[in-house]
């Protein structure tokens, strides 16, 4: 195995790795902006109103886009084991 096939291997996983986590935080992002405006237009200064509704916005997107998310993993990692002869060359 080369040092670009390992590099590829990285980079293909690092790739997987933001594409199912942005999802996720795009959510809480937006969660946490919405409340943020929430408390500066109400002059609630509680810190950990945040906190239930961002829970409840990962939890749900967790529940639409889990599929999707084993989906994606489940594909790396059979292009990856289906590949394991092709590594272990010399």
């Amino acid at each position: 195995m080369t040092v670009d096939v390992v590099m590829d291997i990285a980079r293909e996983a690092l790739f997987l790795i933001i594409k199912i986590s942005l999802p996720v935080l795009l959510v809480s992002l937006a969660i946490g902006l919405i409340v943020s405006i929430f408390q500066t237009i109400t002059s609630i200064q509680e810190q950990t109103l945040t906190f239930v509704p961002k829970l409840i916005g990962i939890f749900l997107a967790l529940m639409l886009l889990g599929d999707w998310m084993m989906t994606q993993l489940v594909e790396y990692v059979d292009v990856l084991w289906g590949s394991f002869s092709m590594y272990i060359r010399r």
